[in-house]
């Protein structure tokens, strides 16, 4: 074996094993199970409290595995109908709150805000307000959770 074979070996043993503990790495890195999740419909409220007009904020529970989560949303009259508004602010993540005499969602942390269909009107978030799937069975009112 000469010196330029040898040379060659070793570049490509050195080049193997940073390629070997890349991959290694990432492996480390990304978890191993990723978990996809689902949308669940759960029990809000019952229809007839429904807002007539404006928007309503909604306490409810739902229970996962063996815990109760207590969450809420915003219950939206709009033009086409009932919606379902996520109170998580796009921005980082703050809770909006809505405000009655200015007509619009307002977001504490940073001064985000948000008209009554949840669109971004000033401030810094990137997005408007997520919309939440509701439904409304036999006179119950449904919203969808991901779970």
């Amino acid at each position: 074996m000469n010196r330029r074979d040898f040379l060659k070996r070793i570049i490509k043993s050195a080049l193997a094993l940073l390629g070997l503990s890349f991959l290694l790495s990432l492996i480390y890195i990304y978890p191993a199970k990723i978990k996809k999740k689902g949308m669940k419909l759960v029990h809000a409220f019952d229809e007839e409290e429904l807002p007539r007009r404006g928007v309503k904020r909604v306490d409810f529970s739902y229970e996962y595995g063996n815990r109760t989560i207590n969450t809420l949303a915003f219950i939206v009259m709009a033009k086409e109908g009932f919606i379902a508004l996520s109170p998580v602010c796009s921005h980082l993540g703050c809770l909006v709150n809505w405000d009655r005499n200015k007509g619009e969602f307002l977001c504490p942390c940073h001064g985000g805000r948000y008209d009554m269909e949840g669109r971004v009107i000033g401030g810094p978030p990137p997005a408007p307000l997520t919309r939440l799937p509701l439904e409304i069975k036999e006179g119950k009112v449904f919203i969808g959770i991901k779970v």
